[in-house]
């Protein structure tokens, strides 16, 4: 849509802002999207790209992907050769992040809307969200997107401020000093809430006092700060802070609300039953009530603050009690899940909104397994805009991205029908209800797509996930890809720049799936992918992953269909070099990237010190194929007292290398480390590494462990409940005599998913509303039986944690007598994986 005058951002202006330098200046373009990342630009001929530099990735170097995708204005640092981009806009700063943020100062100056500031150590971005979705009928809100609070995010958020927005959310999250100050000359909040202080950071700060603080620089222009007084220390620095900034102007209001204490909402009583709470306050001295649908303590505190601001902008207490009933669960996390027909499908149905649905999108864009790609989307309630100018905008995102075929549900979009039918790229259909779609589910074809399934709550789409969700095992092995990705940067940060970095998706990516994990290190930037075998390798291909991978065990049978599919083996011996050759002949191949694998005292694969003579023999002027790397593995680097044995490893490798060179006439990558030889064995990185186990949250050296995310939590339910006499056993073989009336659940999971028999015995035990179950007897194939007479909320059907952060891999290898890699690998291909993405 079109964006009123006064309010755009223009080229000019923001070299002005910026303090920038022109080095080259084609026109005064029109600016509405700031962007960091070329693989998340909406409309490229609209954005401003800025080329960041961090410590592993250097923006400039995707500035020529940036143009190709349209984008034609730049920030840089660099001295950036810019006549190969021509009809390009090229800024030149001291420094990338100080112009971010000078230009979203600016251009937050433009606005005089209200502006709700959150900080705190927990519950901002739930905070946000729930204010969003209590106040939409009454604002056009414009918010931080996902969790954006950070020195990059909160620049990108405000940039987001558009002319027809009436009321602004931003969170603003801090780690060391000095920063919030910046913050806050960019989110100018007039009301502040402060949610809470905890452990979250604490490193960057010499004590919590310090902490809260530097948080509380963002409130010293804001006429009002919402607070809990229960909250000691956060209660004593306001105080403080208010006696130091109020001098002499008329200071910073104070909106508490305590349970202990007179305050502005005084908590008066909290009562849990079933799946809500009931919060009874006194405010003017009138009591009112609110239910809520959530009992945990966290979800009650963030409503309180909600309560708070919402009284705070004047929403009667009748509107705020009707309003907090609604209330949704903020899912922080997208989930991908296996659909029916071979297809693939985002469920996303908890809320319906233009920044929600732009990261949705986003998400959907990346589904390249698929060609093609489908939309079901309902109505966008409560959003403070004509139906004709919103769903205008919808249909204009849906055609940018592409989508083949968009499902509408509801009455607004159905009477907006023709918005969408003027795009002829985009293939429609419209239903007035959940329950019309439902009844002609049958008719509609749904085979080898991605689907992005997303709704307001009121709508029940989860009902159509139902549908659309393949029926298969019920125990869950939930896969966090943001995980994945942080723990990723966590190896990244130990390397050297211009080290690069190869992952291996081996064994169902250590149980984790296979394509889900590779497209999301593809996404990430990583240089290489590495498989056991070809139809791992042939898999990956089939659903859209195109970079370099390396097939670590190939069969000598499979050397054509490796070339066919453009896999690149690793050759490890005589026969195998032989083999391959004669194959990359036949096919006429020039070039064909290989792989040498060197025995450096592993034994198990490579050629050995007395056999490089004849393989460089056999590859000095072959012009068929080309050695791209060169490679052993080091059988000890996470452990200590073998550290010498790696470093005569090492010596090997760089002696056989040597000769190796000399003859080819070129130098091949070299990579020697794993994950633990990432960590422990610096000088070793070479030109490239080699992450595994690391990857997916496991540090067998224990010195990043405290850094790395557990990405799979293993999920099941309780079947069936019993009580079991004294003297009675339970399982095969009698192993579990009871000793005293026990209640036993029989929970579904067994050896045949990957959990090992061989923890039947021990000390081994599961989670059920976060208790530990002792594992009873023997572990069944398809289920087991566990000890939940301490546990008496424990009822069939609910969820029992098998595997996942508080029951680590590596703790199921100890009890079980093995190793983690045993215990990953070994989850099953019948149990389903859902994958989760930060949304």
């Amino acid at each position: 849509m079109t964006v009123a005058a006064d309010t755009r951002m223009f080229i000019d202006d923001i070299a002005k802002w910026c303090n920038g330098q022109w080095l080259q200046h084609e026109n005064n373009a029109c600016i509405e999207e700031l962007c960091i990342d070329t693989r998340k630009v909406a409309q490229p001929e609209l954005a401003l790209f800025f080329a960041f530099k961090t410590s592993n990735r250097d923006g400039h170097t995707f500035i020529s992907t940036a143009y190709e995708k349209g984008i034609r204005n730049y920030v840089v640092t660099n001295n950036v050769d810019v006549s190969i981009y021509k009809g390009s806009n090229f800024i030149h700063v001291a420094d990338a992040l100080s112009a971010l943020q000078q230009i979203a100062m600016k251009h937050r100056a433009m606005f005089t809307l209200p502006c709700i500031g959150i900080t705190g150590s927990n519950g901002k971005t739930i905070v946000k969200e729930w204010l969003h979705q209590l106040l939409a009928e009454d604002y056009n809100i414009v918010r931080s997107p996902k969790s954006y609070n950070s020195q990059i995010g909160v620049p990108l958020s405000v940039a987001l401020l558009r002319s027809e927005h009436s009321l602004a959310i931003f969170e603003a999250g801090i780690s060391q000093p000095g920063e919030m100050e910046k913050l806050e000359a960019i989110v100018k909040p007039n009301i502040g809430i402060f949610t809470n202080i905890g452990e979250a950071h604490s490193q960057g700060f010499l004590n919590e006092r310090q902490k809260i603080n530097e948080k509380l620089f963002l409130f010293r222009n804001a006429k009002h700060l919402i607070y809990c007084k229960d909250h000691h220390s956060v209660n004593e620095c306001v105080t403080q802070y208010c006696k130091h900034i109020n001098e002499g102007k008329d200071g910073l209001k104070l909106f508490t609300w305590s349970q202990k204490q007179e305050s502005n909402l005084w908590i008066k009583d909290i009562t849990k039953e079933n799946h809500s709470t009931a919060i009874t306050a006194l405010y003017k001295g009138s009591e009112a009530t609110i239910v809520i649908p959530f009992t945990d303590n966290a979800s009650i505190e963030n409503t309180i603050h909600c309560w708070c601001a919402m009284l705070l902008l004047n929403v009667s207490q009748d509107m705020i009690a009707e309003r907090m009933k609604l209330l949704s669960p903020v899912k922080m996390r997208l989930e991908l899940r296996h659909g029916i027909n071979d297809c693939t499908f985002i469920n996303d149905t908890y809320n319906s909104d233009l920044t929600s649905l732009a990261i949705a999108l986003e998400y959907l864009e990346q589904q390249r397994q698929h060609r093609k790609h489908t939309v079901i989307l309902s109505d966008m309630l409560q959003i403070a805009r004509p139906d004709s100018e919103l769903y205008e905008e919808v249909a204009n995102i849906i055609s940018r991205k592409h989508i083949g075929r968009f499902i509408g549900i509801g009455p607004a979009l159905y009477k907006q029908k023709k918005q969408f039918r003027q795009h002829k790229n985009v293939r429609s259909i419209f239903f007035k209800t959940t329950e019309d779609f439902l009844k002609n589910f049958h008719l509609i074809t749904f085979e080898n797509e991605a689907i992005l399934l997303k709704g307001s709550r009121r709508f029940s789409f989860e009902r159509i996930g139902t549908l659309l969700e393949r029926k298969v095992h019920q125990t869950v092995m939930s896969i966090n890809l943001s995980a994945i990705t942080h723990n990723l940067n966590v190896y990244r940060g130990y390397t050297q720049p211009g080290v690069k970095l190869m992952a291996m998706v081996k064994a169902f990516s250590y149980g984790s799936g296979s394509y889900e994990i590779a497209h999301r290190l593809q996404y990430s930037g990583v240089d290489y992918l590495s498989v056991a075998y070809t139809e791992e390798g042939i898999e990956l291909r089939k659903t859209g992953i195109t970079m370099p991978i390396m097939v670590m065990s190939p069969d000598t049978e499979s050397f054509d269909r490796m070339i066919a599919w453009k896999l690149e083996p690793e050759i490890y011996n005589m026969r195998s070099l032989n083999a391959f050759l004669q194959i990359a002949k036949t096919l006429k191949t020039e070039q064909y990237p290989i792989h040498l694998k060197l025995d450096t005292g592993m034994h198990r694969l490579g050629f050995e010190e007395m056999e490089v003579d004849e393989l460089t023999e056999k590859l000095s002027g072959n012009d068929h194929v080309k050695v791209v790397s060169v490679f052993t593995h080091l059988s000890a680097s996470e452990e200590e007292q073998f550290d010498d044995f790696t470093e005569q490893q090492a010596a090997s490798f760089d002696a056989m290398y040597s000769i190796l060179t000399e003859s080819i006439g070129y130098k091949p990558l070299r990579h020697v480390c794993n994950s633990a030889g990432i960590i422990r064995h610096k000088n070793l990185h070479y030109d490239m590494v080699r992450l595994g186990l690391g990857l997916y949250g496991i540090d067998s050296t224990g010195l990043a462990e405290k850094q790395l995310m557990q990405p799979g939590t293993l999920k099941t339910s309780i079947a069936q409940i019993k009580s079991i006499p004294v003297g009675d056993s339970v399982g095969y073989n009698r192993k579990g005599i009871s000793d005293k009336e026990r209640r036993i659940a029989t929970i579904s999971i067994g050896y045949a998913d990957g959990y090992p028999r061989s923890l039947s015995g021990t000390d081994a035990h599961v989670l059920i509303h976060n208790s530990k179950a002792p594992i009873v007897g023997n572990i069944c194939m398809d289920m087991c039986m566990v000890d939940i007479t301490d546990i008496p909320q424990a009822k069939e059907g609910d969820e029992v944690i098998v595997l996942g952060e508080q029951l680590t891999a590596s703790q199921l290898a100890k009890w079980s007598g093995t190793i983690s890699y045993e215990i990953m690998t070994g989850i099953s291909q019948r149990v389903k994986r859902v994958y989760e993405n930060e949304s």
